[in-house]
């Protein structure tokens, strides 16, 4: 062999190769996304075809057994990967989704705009009437639909009932768009803005623009000053499906506004950038948790992908999204013990997600793929753009499997994560070399 200007030791590019010939079917070409029909059978894959270890799937179990869960579901490429009900709790069984319902709500808003409905910049009271709250006429003013799917009215939360949507119960706090505050009431408003808007009924309406299509079989139901939509698993699947295709179900297009849909999935406002139009987004340099005015640093689950975007619900009421990996995750069950609605939201799904990453056969030995998470997505086309996970203490290089370094890789924008793959590089597997604290560490780099 020619000298090479970087090598690899002999042990590391074996374990690299045979990383690469247990692991890499699942990369090969591009996967079409599966739509499962409105009756019938719902395709599955095996865990073994993705290098899941049965020892590693019934850890996960078990640590949701204790938690007492009582559905779980991954989907991989819209078909089902993993399926577990727990108890009495079957596939027909119905549970509620909490504030995961929100979410639901937010894509609704949307699709009623999209068909000129109504406007986000509309003022509330254009649908809710005059004195819907005990606030000034000025200050009702200034609450438009937009405040409402952001978390930001201004209406105080604080109060002996923070779910009331009596006038009486909902005062003011801050100036509209100046404060987050995850409050119950100022959302469940929405359900009678979109009733005013399209004239109907909410269930009705969203059974006509895209539940049924998308064999979604559910309902919102009043429970108090609530509206919680109750569902199969499977359902909740089916809509964390949709949101991964991003509004297209199967060829259809049910949202075609892709700038709402963009603005549902990325932050809304700044005061709380892990939040979106009633959707919890992970991989944000901070976040706010629910009955919480402080402002956490880092990303909301660490452990999980950073592009992950998820409708989260009291109890763990769970549909996380993610669009790099085409996974779908599905949790409903009771409260999993604990305190909190912050440690409900951030502990717990993480938790989850460090058992889901133990997943593959080799998370067993860690030394065979190190730091095997650290960067996504993979694989990535030439041109495309990869996030970086950990600290590094120089910039990453591409390195083809001989060792030799081919290029050094520039951050989008100064110290940002994100570096931009070369338009120029031939399809194929490379090594992306990472020097962090904890030492250097070559990691299979997929190139599509």
């Amino acid at each position: 062999m020619n000298a090479i200007n970087v090598p690899l030791p002999a042990c590391k590019k074996l374990i690299f190769l045979l990383w690469i010939w247990f692991f890499l079917p699942q990369f090969g070409k591009a996967q079409t996304t599966y739509f499962p029909p409105n009756t019938g059978t719902w395709e599955t894959i095996t865990p073994q075809s993705l290098g899941w270890c049965a020892s590693n799937i019934d850890s996960l179990y078990n640590y949701l057994g204790q938690k007492n869960t009582k559905a779980f579901l991954i989907l991989k490429d819209g078909k089902i990967v993993l399926e577990k009900y727990f108890g009495n709790f079957t596939q027909d069984s119905i549970w509620y989704w909490a504030s995961a319902g929100k979410t639901l709500t937010a894509f609704t808003v949307g699709l009623a705009q999209q068909e000129g409905l109504l406007k986000l910049s509309d003022a509330s009271n254009k649908y809710l009437g005059a004195g819907w709250s005990s606030l000034s006429s000025a200050r009702e003013d200034s609450i438009k639909v937009w405040h409402h799917l952001t978390m930001t009215t201004g209406l105080d939360d604080g109060g002996a009932d923070p779910d009331c949507t009596d006038p009486k119960c909902l005062t003011y706090k801050a100036a509209a768009g100046t404060r987050w505050a995850y409050h119950n009431a100022a959302y469940t408003l929405l359900d009678q803005v979109i009733e005013g808007a399209t004239g109907g009924n909410l269930n009705l309406y969203m059974t006509k623009k895209f539940t049924t299509t998308v064999g979604m079989k559910g309902l919102f139901v009043k429970a108090g000053y609530n509206n919680v939509y109750f569902s199969t698993a499977r359902t909740m699947a089916r809509f964390g499906l949709l949101l991964l295709n991003k509004g297209t179900w199967n060829g259809t297009v049910i949202m075609s506004d892709t700038q709402y849909f963009r603005q549902q999935t990325n932050s809304s406002q700044t005061i709380n950038p892990s939040y979106g139009y009633l959707t919890w987004l992970n991989g944000k340099s901070a976040f706010m948790a629910p009955g919480s005015q402080i402002r956490f640093p880092g990303s909301l689950n660490p452990d999980a992908p950073n592009d992950m975007i998820c409708a989260w619900g009291k109890n763990g009421q769970y549909i996380n999204v993610v669009p790099s990996q085409k996974l779908v995750l599905i949790r409903m069950g009771n409260a999993p013990g604990g305190s909190g609605a912050a440690a409900m939201a951030v502990g717990f799904n993480n938790d989850i997600w460090k058992y889901v990453n133990r997943l593959p056969c080799a998370a067993q030995n860690e030394t065979l793929i190190p730091g095997a998470k650290n960067f996504f997505p993979n694989p990535v086309k030439a041109g495309g753009e990869i996030t970086v996970n950990t600290p590094l203490l120089q910039l990453p290089t591409i390195l083809d499997l001989t060792g030799r370094a081919l290029i050094r890789l520039l951050p989008m924008i100064e110290n940002s994560p994100n570096f931009l793959v070369p338009e120029n590089l031939p399809k194929g597997i490379y090594v992306l070399r990472l020097n962090t604290s904890q030492g250097t560490q070559d990691l299979p780099l997929v190139i599509e």
